[in-house]
């Protein structure tokens, strides 16, 4: 925490699989986006956002913000071997040269 009382930035890696355990519910949603944003400028297309079993506060959070952004192509939840029901993989579109001038 800085002296000011305000929380310091925490330096994620661009690796394309993202733990959403030790962040508060109420950041999920732009943690997210910005998340995969990052992973996209990074050509990062493929990878797995763990948000836990529980009750599915968080996965519902999760699938909320994958639906609402147009550059994500597809995702569903992870199968036996990827976390089952306590992650989500998902799949981006690539950024294209249009974007990357406007």
């Amino acid at each position: 925490m800085k002296n000011n009382g305000e929380m310091e930035a925490v330096k994620i890696p661009i690796e394309g699989k993202l733990d959403l355990h030790g962040f508060r519910p109420a950041d999920i949603g732009d943690l997210v986006e910005v998340y995969l944003c990052e992973c996209r400028l990074s050509g990062v297309l493929h990878g797995r956002l763990i948000h836990g079993k529980g009750i599915g506060t968080l996965r519902e959070t999760v699938h909320a913000t994958l639906r609402r952004l147009s550059f994500v192509k597809g995702f569903r939840l992870g199968d036996e071997s990827s976390g089952s029901w306590g992650a989500t993989l998902f799949e981006l579109q690539p950024k294209d040269r249009q974007e990357e001038t406007d």
